[in-house]
């Protein structure tokens, strides 16, 4: 159902840190000429923690009918709070969103057994497909892949974004989950890997900046062309690792900006990019041809 080179996208914001619509409207066009295969609306790198219940619900709103059924949609609906991510969840499904995106409670550091009951109360309150998110770097949570297995046995528990670039990891869940439940690489330096090894596809960042590079590494990884898939990885790989020299997406943000594709809007506590990191972006972005 969701295949390929799913960009997690930014949210484009005003130099006051409101929200640009139009600027998100031309981005999704861009993308879907480019080749992108989905859009994840109101993830980390649209950051979800900054904008509030109602812009939250306009961005999924914005993307759903402006896509217009031209490629799948996937909303960020995850919370610490598991009311919450089910309130999150039944908006985006009433908002024509095609799957949710939930990751893993964040802060209050749930065992196992409260991550499986968690995302298990979320996926019996709101029929929609759902794809779990393992970002433990960020959240203080690490959701087992044992726990994802006993997860993977709920109906409209689809997937995994598994964003821990452990390959080792990943291809364990690979091969021990059913043929139903989809892999995502949550982590662009180590996707093509994964998807050798049977992902289908990655929640991308460097997807971005470098949309149709990205579809194209995806596609000949699933044609098993790994030839062409190493040398267009190759292309990408300074974007891989320097659109990560600060939080993510302050860089990206910033390389948008640099190809006169988003204001400079970026919120608190997230700033702009340091003056000390632009060359070597710069550098990433000509070895990619973005610039």
């Amino acid at each position: 159902m969701f295949q390929g080179s799913l960009v997690a996208i930014v949210t484009p914001m005003q130099p006051d840190g409101s929200l640009d619509l139009p600027a998100l409207r031309r981005l999704i066009d861009w993308h879907i000429e480019a080749g992108t295969d989905g859009i994840v609306i109101v993830g980390t790198t649209g950051e979800s923690p900054t904008v509030d219940v109602e812009e939250h619900c306009q961005l999924i709103q914005t993307t759903v009918q402006h896509v217009n059924k031209r490629v799948p949609v996937i909303a960020g609906t995850g919370a610490n709070s598991t009311q919450e991510a089910i309130e999150l969840t039944e908006q985006a499904k009433n908002l024509g969103a095609d799957a949710c995106l939930l990751v893993a409670p964040y802060y209050n550091k749930p065992t196992q057994e409260g991550l499986y009951q968690h995302f298990a109360a979320v996926a019996a309150a709101v029929d929609i497909p759902q794809i779990l998110y393992n970002v433990p770097g960020r959240t203080g949570c690490d959701i087992s892949n044992d726990t994802v297995l006993r997860l993977a046995q709920v109906k409209n528990i689809v997937g995994i974004k598994d964003a821990t670039g452990g390959l080792e990891r990943g291809t364990d869940l690979i091969n021990r989950a059913p043929a139903s439940f989809m892999v995502y690489s949550g982590d662009d330096a180590t996707s093509l890997p994964l998807m050798m090894m049977g992902a289908k596809g990655v929640i991308s960042v460097t997807a971005n900046v470098a949309p149709k590079l990205m579809h194209e590494m995806c596609m000949a990884a699933f044609d098993e062309k790994f030839e062409l898939a190493r040398k267009i990885n190759a292309k990408l790989f300074g974007l891989h690792q320097k659109l990560f020299v600060e939080a993510n997406p302050i860089p990206v943000k910033w390389v948008l900006q640099e190809m006169g594709l988003i204001q400079s809007g970026i919120r608190l506590p997230l700033v702009t990019l340091s003056a000390q990191f632009h060359e070597p972006l710069r550098a990433a972005m000509h070895a990619a041809a973005v610039i």
